[in-house]
């Protein structure tokens, strides 16, 4: 359909010409994000204001142009994809960090702002904010606040949800509204600002963020254990847990995942090594070494082959890097894949892990998982090809009875990246329609004209 002349003009007046486009070349480079779906935008705008973005949607409101919020396009589900087309709204341009309070451990930044530079920031003046998902390097914290993202510090600290006190966001009129506080508690009225948080850009568009620091911890310890066998990690994680004993992340890996990034670890792996758990302490230097020789008596009355503990903090970022590498080495195996970020609870774990097995028999395609163990958040990847039309049909397949078995397990289809498009159709079967009804009342509250990030988590 495109945009009207009128309307492209005045974007330009209130953004500047250099800052909106129909370019195709560049509507081509905003029209995707991870899963590779890819539907063209009619425009693309990168404003430079909280004032900017008020304007942009009060004339969005005006001639009833949907506008597609965007970061990085790192997500996972189709989230900033212009499913509809209408105009995508980069976030890059409002990248500052506008203050940090080392007094009262909080930390104000705008919503373009890289995950990885939030990181970098607060741990020179001695702070920690803990949410660290995979891509923390490339992605920008107003796409975690969309998807309210989390990683693998999750099991123990929790997710972005649990750190943002407050938000400056502008509704689909226009209008900017300041939800929640500067303070430890604070309780006055609806929770706007947790309704905003994991609402996938479909609610307002946020402008900034006030978040929740923590002192950084004095002690960090990294261990590697590495198993011949999946379901012996698998039921490894679910006990440790049990013993009172919270790290701050445990990864799993499974074989494929080993035969992937064994050219990028520092260490050796034996052919008989099947699985390998990746678990980091923090905390009071003797309480972490105490906790870290405790989990290594466990894992090896667990079956564990070897326990191996990083020496230096090159060593552990070595470790975590060949685990962030994972994603996209991936494609190794095939020319694409289904990322889906299942949780179950910690003591299904195993049989998940099953499951995922089944479903690669079954299906005849490589299934690869890894992920969050410490917290049941697990990454299932199914490889295929999608010029092949059978492996599509096995692939789809493999996914419903993925979230089948997920849901039959007391768990959620997803953890960390939201429903998006990829699962919409699947939402229903874990929350039913009368909660459906529901989020669609309050879409219909905050966006009355159904403009911002349609076809997203619903109809």
């Amino acid at each position: 359909m495109g945009i009207p002349v009128s309307v492209f003009r005045q974007l330009r007046s209130i953004s500047g010409k250099a800052y909106v486009t129909t370019e195709k070349e560049e509507l081509l480079c905003y029209s995707y994000d991870a899963t590779g779906i890819s539907h063209l935008p009619d425009g693309v705008v990168f404003p430079g204001s909280e004032t900017e973005i008020s304007r942009i949607l009060q004339l969005a409101s005006k001639e009833k142009l949907i506008v597609v919020p965007r970061g990085t396009g790192s997500g996972m589900t189709g989230g900033s994809v212009p499913a509809k087309g209408g105009l995508v709204l980069v976030t890059s341009r409002m990248n500052k960090i506008l203050s940090i309070d080392e007094e009262n451990f909080i930390i104000r930044v705008q919503p373009g702002v890289i995950v990885s530079d939030i990181h970098k920031a607060v741990e020179e003046k001695g702070l920690f904010y803990p949410p660290d998902p995979s891509s923390s390097s490339v992605c920008t914290i107003g796409g975690n606040i969309g998807e309210c993202a989390g990683g693998p510090r999750a099991v123990k600290y929790g997710v972005t949800r649990d750190y943002v006190l407050g938000l400056r966001a502008v509704l689909p009129s226009g209008q900017v509204i300041q939800t929640g506080v500067s303070t430890a508690k604070g309780v006055a009225g609806y929770d706007l600002t947790r309704l905003i948080v994991g609402s996938e850009g479909t609610l307002a568009v946020v402008t900034e963020i006030t978040l929740k620091l923590l002192p950084k911890p004095l002690a960090v310890k990294t261990m590697a254990v590495l198993f011949d066998s999946m379901t012996k990690a698998a039921r490894t994680v679910s006990g440790i847990m049990k013993n009172a004993i919270i790290p701050r992340c445990v990864e799993y890996l499974d074989e494929e995942c080993l035969c992937l990034i064994r050219d990028h670890l520092s260490f050796d792996i034996a052919e008989n090594i099947k699985a390998l758990l990746i678990i980091e302490l923090d905390g009071n230097p003797d309480a972490v070494e105490k906790d870290a020789e405790q989990i290594r008596e466990f894992c090896f009355s667990s079956d564990a082959l070897e326990v191996m503990t990083a020496q230096t903090p090159a060593e552990a970022q070595t470790l975590w890097e060949a685990r962030k590498a994972l994603s996209p080495v991936l494609y190794k195996i095939a020319a694409h894949k289904i990322n889906e970020d299942i949780v179950v609870p910690i003591n299904k774990i195993p049989e998940m892990v099953e499951v995922a097995q089944r479903i690669q028999r079954t299906s005849g395609l490589r299934v690869v998982s890894f992920g969050h163990a410490g917290d049941g958040n697990i990454h299932c990847n199914i490889m295929y090809d999608q010029s092949d039309a059978d492996a599509c049909e096995r692939a789809k397949r493999a996914v419903e009875e993925l979230f089948s078995e997920t849901l039959r397990l007391g768990g959620t289809i997803t953890g960390e990246h939201g429903v998006g498009m990829t699962k919409r159709k699947f939402l229903p079967d874990e929350v039913g329609e009368t909660q459906i009804n529901l989020m669609r009342g309050i879409k219909r509250v905050f966006d009355p004209l159904n403009i911002l990030n349609p076809g997203k988590i619903f109809e």
